[in-house]
């Protein structure tokens, strides 16, 4: 195994699907053996023709960083939470505005069929 090999080897792997998302946790391996945490997210998208790509961002963190990332991380969703809740607000909004497009049309559909209750036999 050459050191490229080396170096892109996982020590230790988690995986998080969320949606079209995804997150991969890895912990990897420096030259001098010592350790160092990448978060990767891979979205995928899907064009037209069916076809799809993947986009990629990495984030390297090395355990220098590790105390002071968690703190902050832990502040910042400590921060959501409080201020927003749990509750995912975009689901709630899709849901909210399926039922609103739903209306409308019902209400047009309503609109349209009194429309048409015209006697043409009055022109």
């Amino acid at each position: 195994m050459n050191d490229k090999e080396m170096l892109e080897k996982d020590i230790f792997s988690k995986v998080l699907r969320a949606g079209r998302r995804t997150y991969f946790f890895d912990v990897r391996a420096t030259k001098a053996d010592d350790y160092y945490i990448t978060i990767t997210e891979s979205k995928k998208f899907t064009e037209e023709d069916g076809s799809y790509h993947f986009k990629k961002h990495k984030i390297y963190l090395y355990k220098e960083d590790f105390a002071s990332f968690k703190e902050i991380l832990d502040e910042m969703t400590d921060y959501v939470i409080n201020q927003k809740g749990e509750e995912v607000i975009s689901e709630r909004h899709q849901k909210d505005f399926k039922k609103e497009v739903f209306t409308e049309r019902t209400e047009e559909t309503r609109s349209t069929n009194s429309f048409t209750d015209v006697d043409f036999d009055d022109i």
